[in-house]
């Protein structure tokens, strides 16, 4: 039980750490907050222009997680515990202690804990984001499908019940914080990758 609490409270600090506010301010561009979505994301670091800031924060977005996955899982020789450490690293982006609990949406950070904790759910979620994202150019609504499908395909492929599980939960916290850009893709206003918008 200790080391699963270790896990949830390191992964949860890990995660809080806002790359994408600090690698912008770092840069002379100001606070991220203020343009855009104000999403501390690589998606809205995208709009300063600087793609390898973007690019920088989308890897440091998603190995925060990977890093806690590995780092406990290592530490403690128990795949349990390093799922915690990384959904709690998603909780934490989502959700920092340092910005007032406003935070990003989660899916680079998904993503990165999906390649060092369950390869097989990486398998179904890469494809379908990919394939949708390519068809459509809208970024929440491949995100959304492939968190969608990515606990029933970890299911079906073999993966234990208390992973499925945690990703099951995962991907309903990726629908929560995706709640404005599901509204908008019902009203069919949800811009393309490269559009200007909130």
């Amino acid at each position: 039980m200790i080391w699963y609490t270790a896990a949830a409270l390191g992964g949860y600090l890990l995660g809080s750490i806002p790359f994408g506010l600090l690698i912008t301010r770092m840069a002379g561009l100001g606070d991220i907050r203020e343009i855009g979505s104000g999403n501390i994301g690589a998606t809205n670091v995208l709009r300063t222009g600087r793609k390898d800031l973007a690019f920088a924060t989308l890897l440091l977005d998603s190995f925060k997680a990977g890093l806690a996955v590995l780092l406990l899982t290592l530490v403690t020789g128990e795949r349990n515990v390093g799922l915690i450490a990384g959904a709690f690293a998603f909780l934490g982006h989502c959700y920092p202690i340092w910005l007032g609990f406003k935070g990003g949406k989660g899916v680079a950070t998904y993503a990165g804990l999906l390649v060092f904790a369950s390869p097989l759910a990486l398998a179904v979620g890469a494809p379908i984001w990919l394939g949708l994202f390519a068809f459509t150019r809208i970024s929440s609504l491949a995100a959304l499908s492939a968190a969608a499908f990515v606990p029933i395909g970890a299911h079906l492929l073999g993966e234990t019940s208390f992973a499925t599980f945690t990703l099951l939960a995962l991907s309903i916290l990726v629908f929560w914080t995706h709640r404005a850009n599901i509204q908008r893709l019902l009203k069919g206003t949800e811009p393309k990758f490269g559009s200007k918008s909130k």
